[in-house]
């Protein structure tokens, strides 16, 4: 009985919807009825009367496609854009008969200057670091002058701005992407700046000077620095640096694996020692547990830890690598003796019976030198170390180094910071003082590449041999850094205690 009734009611319900639909049904039939009629109307007229299949899809879509009315009205539309600019013409009739095509610039393609910082680098000079356009200075000739205006008129100082040009250099040797990084040296010749400590603003005028658009220039005045009245210390470019080793950090991005950041600067605060410091530069990858693994450190003032994610926004090179490092340089500049420069997957070494300071004081001659490679193996470990691997450390297990020769690698170097304007990545090209690479045997690094954003166990090969070939790479065993690791352990548990034992990769 109920089946015959479920049965009735979808009757119902199908001959209810036909009686509902019927209207429309009849209007559907009257429109192709009338669509045929003109469609057989047609093929009787002349051919000058004729209408396209195109105009007829025109016209069925413009009426298809036409929504009804709203019901209430729309919310008004709001634009966070600039307002439209009035319509321009796109060309002009010259009485020689010639059509001139205009073309009318909108927007921006990209910033004239972005400021990073601004450093005094003496008593009469400044630099000033930042990014430009790219093919502003690819394609164009932009110029700067640097002017200071002092706050108050002194009996040494008149009121009087006193202006120079700005010397700039191009550091990212053209690796730059929509921006490029410009460092602009601005030295006053002549006299002490702000000699009188009454304080004053550095402004800096930055020109585009044509730049490929000959009928266009502009100039864009930057407040880039201002000394409040006092605060000179005059003496810091002549005495004795705060520390004799520093290290300024690429940009960090990425999902970094804590426990290899805890073994970098456990080991090179080691390394170099109670006069170092080391500043890092979170462009994303000081995630939290990255951020719990520097905190002791930072609160035993070994670690300065700069937020600079917002410059993600201006397309240069490896997250602006190139500005970051020479704002790193020149602000901390007069603070340390030797300045160095490398990765978080990368560990600085000298050989036994030497230390850094035996090292480095055999190269105070030069202002620079370069530090060679020792390529690891970031998969290959002992077969002794099967099912124990997750306790050890990276550079612990990682034992395997690349022994191909007679082919060049990246190096990386260290300076005496005073003696540079700007600065690379892998070296200096604008420095006062002299350079050498001859540092084999005396210094060199260790480079386990990929392990720092690897966040799995690294070890996938295990072998027991001392030498393997793997992707037609021939490796040999080098177990230096290997031997250090019990030393490192124990000095970390010396310096912040048990509070990094849970940490994990």
């Amino acid at each position: 009985m109920a089946m015959a009734n479920k049965e009735r009611e979808k009757k119902f319900f199908f001959v209810g919807s036909l009686v509902n639909y019927a209207a429309e049904l009849k209007l559907l039939l009257a429109t192709l009825f009338l669509l045929c009629g003109v469609a057989t109307l047609l093929q009787f007229l002349p051919s000058r009367f004729t209408i396209s299949s195109s105009d007829l899809r025109f016209c069925i879509s413009r009426v298809s496609l036409t929504p009804p009315p709203p019901s209430t009205p729309p919310p008004p539309f709001t634009s966070l854009s600039t307002p439209p600019t009035p319509l321009s013409s796109t060309q002009k009739h010259l009485p020689n008969g010639t059509i001139k095509r205009v073309f009318n610039p909108h927007g921006s393609a990209a910033y004239n200057f972005i400021t990073m910082g601004a450093y005094r680098g003496g008593l009469n000079t400044f630099a000033i670091v930042g990014l430009s356009s790219k093919p502003l200075h690819v394609y164009g000739k932009p110029t700067y002058v640097c002017e200071w205006i002092p706050d108050l008129p002194s009996l040494q100082n008149s009121s009087k701005p006193i202006i120079t040009k700005g010397l700039k250099y191009l550091p990212d040797w053209g690796y730059g992407h929509v921006y490029t990084v410009v460092v602009v040296n601005c030295t006053f010749n002549g006299t002490a700046v702000n000699g009188d400590n009454t304080g004053g603003k550095l402004v800096l005028h930055a020109s585009t000077s044509g730049a490929g658009d000959t009928g266009f220039n502009v100039t864009d005045r930057i407040e880039v620095l201002h000394e409040a009245p006092g605060a000179l210390n005059a003496s810091l470019f002549m005495s004795k640096p705060k520390y004799d080793y520093f290290y300024c950090g690429s940009s960090l991005y990425g999902n970094l694996n804590p426990q290899r950041v805890r073994e970098w600067i456990a080991y090179h605060v080691r390394f170099f020692g109670p006069k170092s410091h080391f500043v890092i530069h979170d462009a994303g990858g000081v995630h939290e547990e990255v951020l719990e693994v520097l905190k002791p450190w930072m609160e035993l003032g070994f670690v300065t830890l700069q937020d600079i994610r917002d410059q993600e926004r201006f397309d240069g090179y490896y997250h602006n690598q190139f500005m970051v490092v020479n704002d790193c340089l020149h602000r901390y500049k007069f603070m340390a003796k030797w300045m160095f420069f490398f990765d978080v997957d990368e560990y600085i070494y000298v050989p036994p019976k030497t230390t850094i300071k035996s090292v480095l004081h055999s190269l105070s001659e030069y202002d620079q030198f370069t530090i060679e490679q020792m390529p690891m193996s970031s998969k290959i470990c002992l077969s002794e170390d099967y099912g124990k691997t997750y306790r050890k450390w990276g550079f612990e297990k990682l034992v395997y180094r690349d022994s191909i020769t007679g082919i060049r690698r990246d190096r990386k170097y260290a300076v005496q910071p005073r003696s540079l304007y700007a600065t690379g990545v892998h070296m200096s090209m604008d420095l006062s003082g002299k350079t050498t690479h001859k540092t084999e045997g005396r210094i060199k690094y260790f480079h386990y590449h990929g392990t720092i954003s690897e966040r799995r166990e690294t070890c996938k090969i295990l072998v027991n041999t001392t030498q393997v070939t793997q992707n037609k790479i021939p490796y040999v065993m080098d177990t230096t850094m290997r031997d250090t690791a019990g030393v490192i352990k124990k000095f970390e548990l010396k310096m912040i205690g048990t509070r990094l034992q849970k940490t994990r990769q």
